[in-house]
């Protein structure tokens, strides 16, 4: 069977229950999104795990929400199929209520799951195709998985949803609602002051292209750089003392102790989490079983309106090229209520599919999802439904196209049984109904943070973060600052943070840094920041060592009374620091370079900016749709072919049973007039016993003949039958021919490397900086 559904585009989700047909679904048919709607225990983490494993083994990312904890069993996947591999998994309680060790338990298990995986003829090469792709667990607030920087900056939209009104009116709704109901001052109305302000800030700042933190938000909160707020000028509309307030409320957020889990971990860079360096996909998994409603409703709603602003950067596809899949719906996107989480989705619903991205929703009634949202889904897998009002809702859409009556069908869905689903396609015509295949990972239940931290261990090792680094331990040296050179440019930068502690040195500079190529169109400007630690006994400076950050206060005046670090010798005898901004100079102009990728087989070139794990990904893109184009026009080549064979095989089965049917009544005829003729020779005249003896014989002589046509007939249509295998076979074949030819590793993948001219090195600000 594998040659069957391990094909091009296609998902092999389980069998059909009337012919133990395999059920195949089309992956582009998920560009018009589906829903898993079914009651506790009918599968359907089950089939949303199926889903997400084929997805993964036809390079299809995924970004899940797993608000119940159950699809961390995605990195449940054993190719081996060893006790050894179950054996962490084992419940020790659940092994003695069995009476067995947990070692017997874990070896019964493997067996089990290699059995189920057989049943339906999957192999553990599939497994171990499954196993290879790389999955994470991101657990927002808190560290048992892998960490993610929510609330460390909100990252200004892309240039794609700024240029749409109407995508970046919802983000801005929708950031402001998630933000408002974690400090719980979320107001019912749109024209509430706070949502109001906080609306205006997000505008003001995002439109010029600049993102900022919670810590930023407080002083914009208090402190907004407009003066007026629609024909009110800022203090009439909302008073200082009573922002305030509010600016009071967001410092107790992130005073709290548990604030820190929100800001440590990877950046929320949706691409990054879908592909690796090499254009691959992943499978991230975000586990928020942990998170209170507020928090989780905050957090479902930043990811979602950082996927939309992702997707929207894509380009256009009428292949599926990532999926979201929601594990549980229910509270985020409900039919009367208007939670954050509600606008984004019912954007991605109306939007996705142009650029290629499915989204799947799972919930255990379909009266938790909102009609807008389910009349933009175009695939719905119904499970067993009990009430009457969940039957109800689903029963128009089932019933059209379907043999069964509406109560029929009703009944149908009350009484299927577990992994049991009916699939309602709008891509496809009849409704049918199929059972689950067995999943490739091991399904062992929700997971718990122990669990999680187990998984994500090594992974977390991996991925640890850059901390920013530890301040300095003060020296017994520290004393009243030094007195430099007047051609010495000094700048302070005190944050407040350690207010008795010293100030320590760095050198700071700013630049320009520009590439210009007139044959490639290119004239770019880069701003570069440099921040550089000036150790006490250090002899050189490094530049490789300076941290690329900007410096967003600094000022010309030092603090009275401050004690400060004793600056390197090198630098208390320059006079001017004209040396060290030349060894800057020197370091960007020998180490930046501006890197472009192209593809010139596809004609493809990299954007200014653009890292080459996303042009690879955009050129595994560009080939998916290629070879998807040429494989449906190759379909429909051979499917004129096929149909006129089948409609000479249909001729020729009509002639058969005309034919056989002629034989069979002439035989009974030839027979009859021969036994009338034996009767006559030995009961009737002579003379007329021979004759009719005679005509008998020339009946069955043609009764013979009628035979021979038939025979011929069925060596006709069995030779239509086999051009019709070898037609599928050659099929096949070209598809797997179109496979291998649109392979990336057969498109190189070319690195232009543009270096700065000496006078493109503009250095705009160079200081020594005192810091504490």
């Amino acid at each position: 069977m594998k040659d069957i559904y391990e094909k091009l585009g296609l998902f092999y989700l389980g069998k059909d229950a009337d012919s133990e047909a395999p059920t195949l679904y089309k992956a582009k048919d998920l560009t018009t999104h589906a829903v898993i709607i079914g009651m506790t225990g009918s599968g359907k983490t089950g089939l949303g795990v199926g889903l997400i494993e084929e997805a993964a083994i036809d390079n299809v990312p995924s970004i899940i929400i797993d608000p119940k904890g159950d699809m961390g069993n995605l990195c449940l996947a054993f190719p081996k199929m060893r006790g050894e591999d179950f054996k962490p998994w084992m419940d020790e309680r659940d092994a003695a209520d069995k009476g067995k060790s947990v070692d017997e338990l874990a070896n019964e298990t493997a067996l089990a799951w290699k059995n189920g995986l057989e049943s339906f003829s999957q192999d553990l090469k599939r497994v171990e195709n499954f196993a290879s792709v790389e999955k994470t667990i991101y657990t927002p607030g808190s560290s048992a998985g892998v960490g993610v920087n929510v609330l460390g900056s909100f990252e200004a939209p892309s240039a794609e949803v700024l240029d749409d009104a109407d995508a970046f009116s919802s983000l801005i709704n929708a950031t402001v609602s998630s933000l408002l109901s974690l400090v719980d001052a979320q107001s019912d109305s749109v024209n509430s002051k706070e949502r109001l302000l906080l609306s205006n800030l997000f505008s003001h700042y995002w439109s010029q292209g600049a993102s900022f933190g919670v810590e930023e938000l407080i002083g914009y909160v208090a402190t907004p750089p407009f003066a007026k707020v629609g024909a009110l000028s800022l203090n009439a509309f909302y008073p200082q003392n009573e922002r305030m307030k509010l600016a009071t409320m967001f410092n107790g957020l992130i005073s709290s102790v548990t604030f820190s889990s929100w800001t440590k971990g990877e950046p929320l860079d949706v691409q990054n989490m879908l592909y690796d360096e090499n254009g691959k996909a992943k499978v991230a998994i975000f586990s928020i079983a942990h998170l209170n409603d507020d928090e989780r409703m905050f957090f479902v709603t930043i990811l979602l309106n950082a996927y939309v602003s992702w997707m929207r950067r894509q380009r256009g596809s009428s292949t599926l090229k990532a999926l979201l899949y929601m594990d549980e719906i229910f509270g985020f996107f409900p039919p009367s209520k208007n939670p954050p989480s509600k606008e984004p989705m019912l954007l991605l619903l109306k939007q996705a599919r142009a650029f290629g991205t499915g989204v799947v929703l799972s919930t255990q009634n379909p009266v938790d999802l909102d009609y807008k949202g389910l009349s933009n889904i175009g695939t719905w897998f119904i499970g067993k439904l009990q009430t009457k009002q969940d039957i109800e809702k689903v029963l128009d859409g089932l019933s059209a196209n379907s043999n069964l009556s509406k109560e029929e069908m009703a009944l149908k869905i009350a009484t299927l049984k577990g992994r049991r689903f009916l699939l309602k396609n709008v891509h496809e015509g009849e409704t049918r109904e199929f059972q689950t295949r067995w999943a490739l990972s091991y399904l062992k239940g929700p997971m718990t943070k122990d669990d999680v931290k187990i998984l994500m261990k090594d992974k977390k090792r991996e991925l640890k973060e850059e901390e920013t680094p530890l301040k300095r331990q003060a020296s017994s040296n520290a004393s009243a600052k030094p007195i430099l050179s007047e051609a010495i440019k000094e700048y302070f930068s005190d944050s407040g943070a350690n207010a008795d502690g010293p100030f320590y040195p760095y050198l700071y500079g700013e630049a320009t840094l520009k590439f210009y190529s007139q044959t490639k169109g290119i004239d770019e400007s880069e701003a570069l920041f440099f921040k550089l630690d000036l150790l006490q006994d250090a002899q050189t400076l490094n530049f490789e060592d300076a941290r690329e950050e900007a410096l967003s206060d600094k000022s010309t005046k030092a603090n009275a009374g401050a004690s400060y670090e004793t600056l390197p010798e090198m630098i208390l005898k320059e006079k001017t620091l004209k040396k060290f901004e030349k060894e800057l100079s020197d370091f960007i102009y020998h180490s930046k370079r501006l890197e472009l990728f192209a593809c010139k087989d596809l004609k493809l070139e990299s954007k200014i900016g653009e890292s080459r794990r996303d042009f690879l990904t955009r050129v595994q893109d560009s080939l998916k749709d290629m070879r998807e184009e040429n494989v449906e026009k190759l379909q429909a080549k051979y499917k004129t072919q096929y149909e006129r064979l089948e409609t000479k095989l249909e001729a020729l089965e009509r002639k058969l049973q005309k034919e056989e049917a002629d034989v069979s009544a002439k035989t009974t005829d030839a027979i009859m007039d021969v036994g009338l003729a034996i009767f006559g020779v030995f009961f009737g005249s002579k003379s007329s016993a021979v004759t009719k003896s005679a005509a008998a014989m020339r009946k069955g002589r043609g009764v013979f003949k009628e035979r021979d046509d038939v025979q011929n007939v069925e060596s006709r249509v069995e030779e239509i039958r086999e051009d019709m295998r070898d037609l599928l076979e050659s099929l096949d074949d070209e598809i797997q021919k179109i496979k291998e030819s649109f392979k990336i590793e057969n498109f190189p993948i070319q690195t232009i490397s543009i270096k700065p001219r000496r006078s493109d090195v503009i250095l705009e600000d160079f200081a020594l900086l005192w810091e504490r």
